[in-house]
């Protein structure tokens, strides 16, 4: 087992240089098009489906204790969020900066588009490098056809619940350190990254990221495309709309101070 962590954790450290090298020099290769958003869009949305896979992979062929994979998580969210260089990597979130105004609705669709585009390009690209057979649990995975097992452990409406409170709650977090120093508060999301997986791992891997989603398990069987939409695109979606409505709406609309009564003063009194 340690060698296969062993080699896990390089094919993490390799993917994680790579794409952050490949980052720098498309921002300055893009600098005047406008389209260095997208390409960073692209390359660290495939950087999380890539090392996604592999914790996966390393939970479930690998067969590390739960205690070791709750740390590689909460690792690897922080490097993830310290490399991402503004990219956003989940189409909740896009939609969540658009409603914000803080991207306009083209831009939203367009990082969108590449999330999508990176996350099949995970899919396509892992089996390559599991392909080399770097350790023995890559070498079994090889031999079992890469086929995966739908993390689905619960009904479809008890299923998406957690993957919409899991998004809610990861969403809330992001919401509230948004005045907290970057360096900071990257550990406080990767913290409630990390204790949602806790929570909701057992029952649906603990997603809550529909491009992420699309690259681990979209292609396990066990559940069919419309079953995988409503647990892990609804769900999701339904949680951050509602983090995001009920911390902009209804929290400010029921914390506002009544206005006080003005009652008009008698100028004179009557004799």
């Amino acid at each position: 087992m340690l060698a296969d962590v062993a080699v896990s954790l390089s094919v993490l450290a390799v993917v994680l240089l790579l794409s952050d090298v490949t980052r720098r020099l498309l921002v300055r290769a893009l600098a005047d098009t406008g389209l260095s958003s997208y390409a960073v869009e692209l390359v660290s949305t495939f950087q999380l489906c890539c090392c996604t896979h592999e914790l996966k992979l390393l939970s479930e062929v690998g067969g590390i204790p739960p205690q070791l994979a709750l740390t590689l998580t909460y690792v690897t969210s922080v490097a993830h969020g310290l490399t991402f260089r503004g990219a956003v990597g989940n189409p909740c979130g896009a939609l969540e900066h658009a409603y914000r105004a803080r991207f306009s609705g083209g831009s939203a669709v367009r990082r969108i588009a590449c999330q999508f585009a990176a996350a099949v390009a995970a899919r396509a690209a892992v089996p390559v490098i599991w392909g080399l057979g770097l350790s023995g649990m890559h070498d079994r995975h090889k031999l079992l056809g890469f086929r995966c097992v739908s993390a689905i452990h619960a009904t479809l409406p008890e299923a998406a619940a957690v993957e919409l409170m899991c998004a809610f709650a990861v969403q809330t977090v992001i919401t509230h350190t948004q005045s907290v120093e970057e360096r900071y508060r990257v550990h406080a999301i990767a913290a409630a990254i990390t204790t949602a997986v806790y929570a909701g791992g057992s029952v649906t891997g603990a997603v809550f990221n529909p491009a992420l989603a699309f690259s681990t398990q979209f292609s396990c069987s066990g559940n069919s495309f419309l079953e995988y939409c409503f647990v892990y695109w609804l769900g999701p979606l339904l949680g951050m709309m509602s983090s995001v409505l009920l911390f902009s709406k209804v929290t400010p609309a029921f914390s506002r101070k009544p206005s006080p009564l003005h009652l008009p003063l008698r100028t004179k009194k009557q004799t």
